[in-house]
Order: structure tokens, then sequence, then C-alpha cells
């Protein structure tokens, strides 16, 4: 498929709220452009991981909030832990993946310096996020 067909997947994914489909087609759509996008597939890429992304960061801070209410003797403690860590390394992974994105096709493909500081930016917010 196309760079143009996965991005025009990802624009009905965001059409349907279907993030993480969105984040997949913009991951392919990059790869199959070799890291030249526009700026609107740039908008795109950067809307479809801040909705993963923050789909997961909202669900951790659930977890973190149901923690700290829980004592330590209740025994749903241990699952809440379990899923938070869950959570953790589903967060880890999908951030790991925009920083590859970013760092070997998108920041050294850009000519634009505003193209450059956009992706410099999103990368220390995913950065932050680990």
């Amino acid at each position: 498929m196309s760079a143009e067909n996965h991005v025009s997947m990802a624009k009905l994914a965001e059409q349907a709220e279907r993030y993480t489909d969105m984040s997949v087609e913009m991951k392919r759509a990059i790869e199959a452009s070799d890291g030249v996008i526009s700026e609107d597939e740039r908008n795109l890429f950067s809307v479809a991981y801040k909705n993963v992304v923050g789909q997961r960061r909202s669900s951790w801070r659930a977890m973190s909030g149901i923690e700290k209410k829980l004592s330590e003797d209740d025994p749903k403690l241990v699952h809440v832990k379990k899923y938070k860590i869950t959570i953790e390394e589903e967060l880890k992974s999908l951030c790991d993946e925009v920083l590859l994105i970013l760092d070997n096709l998108l920041i050294e493909k850009a000519t634009e310096s505003s193209s450059k500081v956009f992706y410099m930016k999103m990368k220390g917010d995913y950065l932050r996020y680990l």
C-alpha cells in the first residue's frame, strides 16, 4: 500500500476515533515515504500518538489513584499494581515507538526548521512520558 493510502486510512480511523488504527497507519505512511511527510501528515502522526498515549496516561493515573486509596492488606491491591505495570509497559512501548520514528525517520529528514522544532518538541514530550 502506498503512503497516500495509509494516510487516507489514518484519516478514516481519526473520524471513527480509532486512534490505535490511526497510529499504525501513520507509522506505515511515514515508513513508506521514507520519513518525508507534509505538515498535514505530521499533524495526523502527532494526533494519533497523542491520543493513544493519552489514553494510557489517563489509565495509569486512575490506577495510581486507586492504589493510593487501598490499604496494604487489601487483596485488590495486588491486582491494581499488576494492572498498573501492564499499563506502564504499554506506555513505554508506545513512547519507544514514537521516539524511534522521530529519531530514525522524521528528525533527520526534516528540511524546514519549523518541522525540526515540531519533531524535537514532540521528542521531548515522549521522553518526559517515560
